[in-house]
């Protein structure tokens, strides 16, 4: 029985693994392919270097301009050589006065700060010592996975907020006058909308937090729902390097050079059991937010870099011209031979 040439083509082609032909699968659509030449290559360098060494020197300028004070206060603040029984003493008076002179005219707001060094809030059980699911909804007060071992209180009742994140609420305090005058710090809208309004229960009010034998930090007004308790909504959100700053409140008054500004601290927060350090920053902003060289230092690097490259293009360009090749034996310019049309 013979088998004519077509049936014997056809089965050819099924068996076939070479795959059907389509510009897409062989990535022959059409796409930008820019020929480098040294004209470009010199005015994309030019054009980089121009447009950030600018950006970079106007950077690094408003961060001169941020006046910023820091003033380390965890040492000077404990008076007895056992500092971890000290902090760790509820009947002792921790309040600690602290003075600041200012060296340069401060411009209201003033964004106060808390400093923490050596404070691994990155940890991953650390992280994980949360449930966003009770901070959200109400009916989720008992959800209580991943919290322990600051889930249940010694009752057995669940912990609102629950999780070791909540249970070491940062709960130094701070009050300021200026030449002896009461200086009152706004509070509000410090923490993030986003988490105000999407993170934290509107209806989820505290419930059973610090109330077991070891107090970690701060309590919380159980009266005020999660989402008006800014301080902790700031806390909970995690900094991903072990010093990291924080922010407390904000000055909303001129302060002038030379003034003088009193400080009482409240010396609460025990970072003693773990060598941490604590600081208080007084800090002014500008349109790059706080003081931050590296933006303008990285800026002017390398915009510096790209103008140089292009100077040592054009030198070489220079001295040792090359004549181009012809661009239609590029192979994007050449027909397809297996183009099947």
């Amino acid at each position: 029985m013979s088998v004519s040439g077509s049936e014997t083509d056809s089965v050819a082609s099924r068996r076939s693994k070479k795959p059907k032909y389509s510009k897409f699968t062989q990535q022959e659509l059409p796409a930008c392919k820019p020929l480098l030449t040294p004209g470009i290559v010199i005015g994309a360098f030019s054009l980089i270097g121009i447009v950030f060494v600018p950006i970079g020197l106007a950077s690094l300028s408003a961060s001169q301009d941020i006046v910023e004070l820091i003033d380390r206060y965890d040492a000077e603040c404990v008076s007895a050589n056992d500092k971890v029984g000290f902090i760790q003493d509820t009947k002792t008076d921790k309040a600690c006065t602290r003075k600041i002179t200012v060296p340069k005219p401060m411009k209201g707001p003033i964004h106060i700060y808390y400093q923490l060094e050596n404070f691994y809030q990155n940890h991953r059980r650390y992280v994980k010592s949360r449930n966003d699911k009770q901070l959200r909804m109400k009916e989720a007060a008992s959800m209580i996975t991943n919290c322990e071992p600051e889930a249940t209180s010694q009752d057995g009742a669940p912990i609102v907020p629950c999780g070791l994140i909540a249970w070491s609420l940062f709960n130094d305090t701070y009050s300021f006058s200026l030449n002896k005058k009461a200086v009152e710090v706004n509070k509000k809208n410090i923490a993030w909308d986003s988490d105000k309004n999407t993170k934290f229960g509107s209806d989820v009010f505290p419930s059973n937090f610090q109330k077991g034998g070891l107090i970690g930090g701060a309590k919380l007004n159980e009266k005020l729902p999660l989402s008006q308790q800014e301080d902790l909504i700031v806390w909970m959100r995690t900094a991903a390097l072990p010093t990291f700053r924080k922010l407390y409140g904000r000055i909303e008054t001129d302060i002038m050079a030379s003034d003088e500004i009193t400080v009482v601290i409240q010396n609460n927060y025990n970072t003693y059991s773990f060598g941490g350090t604590k600081a208080l920053v007084l800090s002014t902003t500008s349109w790059i937010g706080g003081r931050n060289n590296f933006i303008g230092v990285a800026y002017v690097a390398i915009g510096g870099i790209c103008l140089l490259l292009a100077m040592g293009f054009v030198v070489l360009y220079v001295l040792k011209p090359r004549t181009l090749g012809d661009p239609s034996y590029l192979s994007w310019n050449k027909e397809n031979p297996d183009n099947p049309n």
